[in-house]
């Protein structure tokens, strides 16, 4: 047995690997192009910047504050008239053309002023509180909306 193993070990014998890599070929570099240095030109001379002199600052402006807005519950719209873009209010105070109203519902939100008024189809200036009015509207209402009146304090 052991002959046997001797035989076939001398018909496949291992290679020994060897202890280091082969070296790979280097490719050939691109020749480097020289480079010309060029010669220093004589310095500038430096500009130095005159300061400027101190001025005393402005004080600073007051921040102005915006005026605080009120607003006056006006009235409650009743109806829509969605063709003509009118809306039906029951004032509970007076009301004057181009007046700024603000008109705030669960849904609806936005500010204008009033442009026409008419009652029983026929403009008017003023409108006491308790009269139902029409108003042109630039937005869909609701009934149930509630239309306040902007002042300024």
């Amino acid at each position: 047995m052991l002959n046997l193993f001797k035989i076939l070990s001398r018909v496949f014998k291992r290679r020994k690997k060897p202890r280091h890599k082969p070296k790979r070929k280097r490719l050939k570099k691109a020749p480097v192009k020289k480079t010309v240095r060029r010669k220093k030109l004589p310095s500038r001379k430096k500009v130095t910047l005159k300061k400027r002199p101190k001025v005393a600052r402005r004080p600073k402006k007051a921040v102005l504050k915006k005026p605080q807005v009120r607003a006056i519950e006006a009235g409650l719209i009743t109806h829509y008239f969605p063709k003509v873009n009118a809306a039906v209010i029951k004032l509970k105070k007076p009301l004057h053309i181009s007046e700024p109203l603000w008109i705030k519902g669960r849904v609806t939100d936005f500010k204008q002023t009033v442009g026409s008024m008419q009652i029983d189809r026929k403009p008017i200036e003023k409108a006491r509180a308790g009269q139902e009015i029409g108003l042109e509207v630039f937005r869909e209402v609701r009934p149930g909306d509630k239309v306040f009146k902007l002042s300024h304090n």
